[in-house]
């Protein structure tokens, strides 16, 4: 099974939207149906982290992406207790690869000393 038909086959049923943004992401990505299914969700998560950072991430048009992200996330580890042994190197990785792509966008910090650049 691929892993928009698993997507799929879920209960309860995610939101026909959410479900949809993440089923597109998957068909523009068909190489990661050569992944493990809990590492294309977390490949997922990141190209949506990066969708939302690199917009208005306040918008409101950056809500479905967000939430997608998310949601593929927990995916992941949904996938992931088929293995339970994994699932703390997973989330150390994952958790290691979404902060990398958040500090991509991180503003410099402030120059808090006056007249020293």
């Amino acid at each position: 099974m691929n892993h928009t038909a698993w997507l799929a086959s879920r209960t309860p049923e995610a939101p026909a939207d959410l479900v949809e943004c993440v089923r597109a992401l998957f068909t523009a990505h068909p190489e990661w149906n050569a992944l493990h299914r809990a590492d294309a969700f977390i490949a997922a998560s990141e190209q949506l982290l990066r969708r939302v950072l690199g917009h208005d991430c306040a918008a409101r048009s950056s809500a479905l992406d967000l939430l997608a992200a998310d949601a593929c996330v927990t995916y992941a580890f949904e996938a992931a207790a088929d293995e339970p042994g994994t699932i703390a190197a997973r989330a150390e990785l994952a958790m290691r690869r979404i902060a990398a792509i958040a500090a991509e966008y991180e503003p410099a910090p402030p120059n808090l000393i006056p007249g020293v650049r």
